[in-house]
């Protein structure tokens, strides 16, 4: 094993595939000359030159389409946002076209993409830059979500992402950049569609994915010291779900809180919960607790920022709840 940075596991996986196969190109804003907006992908354009490491305008709309044409050719591009926020104004190539191309060319176009960059909150960027998307692309047919939370997952999981002959959503965190993670000496991928079990436990199952998951980790810390035991499970995978996984850690646990970096409506969370209630639901011993963001966009306080988001109190407090302690 050794230690990298998230952003240098993202760089390592993308400069890996592009050795491997030629018809990998990095395109997007400040990736090529400024080495990244968040040096995710540092050195990249010196050793595979402009050809393969596009800079753009300010333009994503335009770049999305490029991508997608060119992967309906032969190519297998990877497009940064520089933020998934950004990624709206080029949303119609995401949906209407790269999610769509295959079927409605009766399978003469295939579209081997990845659009991948930060997603939700990264601090004090208030709303217009604090967005979870993951369930609005999930909801699309044809599109492939991957939220990876630790360096080693981010570099198999994109790695497998890349070599994917479908579209994928691969949405990372600015504040996981710096994050410091054991990565695996050596060529490895980590499938799509397959959560993990982060920590065994027997009391309650706990679900969640990307960076939030940081304060199910800290509630199971405090959790412990109290005799109770929280098993864990990144998903990693928003679309295909491991519905399986899921499952199984319910009907051993009987109990199930969601953690998820989200506005409350419609999201990841509550797709879950279907699921679980239509095929364990004698399984369950108390109504499943799902924690999201406040109800509002995001808010630029740094106080009412923290109240917004999800925490590991409130984690607690949850697990509590369905242990009716």
């Amino acid at each position: 094993m050794k230690t990298l940075q998230f952003r240098e596991a993202i760089a390592e996986a993308m400069s890996e595939e592009m050795r491997r196969d030629d018809s990998i190109y990095l395109m997007g804003e400040e990736v090529a000359e400024y080495n990244g907006a968040y040096k995710a992908s540092k050195g990249m354009l010196d050793e595979f030159g402009p050809d393969r490491v596009v800079d753009t305008p300010i333009s994503e709309l335009g770049f999305a389409g490029i991508g997608v044409g060119s992967a309906m050719i032969g190519n297998r591009p990877i497009i940064e946002f520089m933020t998934f926020n950004f990624s709206l104004v080029g949303i119609d190539q995401i949906i209407n076209n790269a999610a769509k191309i295959r079927q409605m060319s009766a399978g003469q176009f295939p579209c081997p993409i990845v659009f991948r960059g930060p997603t939700a909150s990264a601090g004090q960027l208030a709303a217009t830059h604090s967005q979870a998307f993951e369930s609005w692309y999930a909801n699309c047919p044809g599109l492939k979500v991957v939220v990876p939370s630790n360096p080693a997952d981010a570099k198999g999981l994109l790695k497998s992402a890349i070599r994917d002959d479908d579209p994928v959503i691969f949405m990372e965190s600015e504040q996981m950049y710096g994050d410091k993670g054991e990565v695996p000496e050596g060529e490895y991928t980590i499938p799509l569609g397959v959560a993990d079990i982060k920590r065994e436990g027997t009391d309650v199952t706990i679900i969640s994915f990307g960076k939030i998951i940081k304060e199910a980790y800290k509630a199971a810390d405090e959790l412990e010291k109290e005799g109770i035991s929280c098993e864990i499970i990144d998903l990693r995978t928003v679309r295909p779900m491991d519905h399986e996984a899921i499952l199984n850690s319910v009907k051993k646990t009987n109990r199930m809180v969601i953690l998820e970096e989200a506005w409350p409506f419609g999201n990841v969370a509550t797709e879950i919960i279907y699921h679980v209630q239509d095929k364990a639901f004698d399984y369950l011993d108390a109504p499943i607790v799902k924690l999201n963001t406040a109800d509002t966009p995001a808010p630029y306080s740094p106080v009412l920022l923290a109240e917004w988001l999800p925490n590991a109190q409130d984690v607690i407090k949850a697990v509590k709840k369905v242990l009716y302690k």
